[in-house]
């Protein structure tokens, strides 16, 4: 018998899928969110004529040094291994909130659309801006509206993507 929450319902899970299964549905739902998020920013982009955030970027160098780890290579290919890896840090964190998910409908929750799409949005809000706030490359409190939008608007595209293609994989 299900159990309902205030943000959804925990039941039976699996629905003859297995919790590896839901996983990979999760990493693909998450893949197809990224692709929302990066869309949405680079639509920003391009209305407002606004460059490329250095944040991810910041934020592979800071790891390296906490982790006592070099990146390797002369001024130009550092810079270039730099550069790919920063958006890569966004990938796994799009990829991996994915998972999660996945592994939540596996365990038998479920939630309403605009519950699930806020839930996934603050997820990823978590899980991309956490590290840089924590690392000290951003802080959120000092953030304008406009940059909140920014952020934001991608985010929740992100989680709306999501949260749809979960529902689409629940469904018989």
């Amino acid at each position: 018998m299900a159990r309902q929450t205030p943000v959804g319902t925990f039941g039976k899970g699996k629905r003859g899928i297995s919790t590896l299964g839901w996983a990979v549905r999760g990493a693909a739902a998450g893949a197809a969110g990224t692709t929302a998020l990066n869309a949405a920013t680079y639509l920003d982009m391009t209305v407002r004529g606004r460059g490329t955030s250095s944040t991810p970027e910041q934020t592979v160098e800071a790891l390296a040094a906490k982790a006592h780890v070099p990146i390797p290579g002369d001024e130009e290919h550092r810079a270039n291994r730099i550069a790919g890896l920063g958006p890569i840090t966004g990938l796994a964190a799009g990829i991996g909130v994915g998972v999660v998910v996945g592994l939540l409908r596996a365990s038998g929750f479920r939630s309403q659309p605009l519950v699930g799409t806020v839930l996934t949005t603050l997820g990823v809000l978590v899980a991309s801006n956490g590290p840089m706030t924590a690392l000290g490359i951003t802080d959120p409190r000092t953030w304008s509206a406009t940059d909140w939008v920014s952020d934001l608007v991608p985010h929740l595209a992100y989680g709306a993507v999501v949260k749809t293609t979960m529902d689409a994989f629940d469904r018989p």
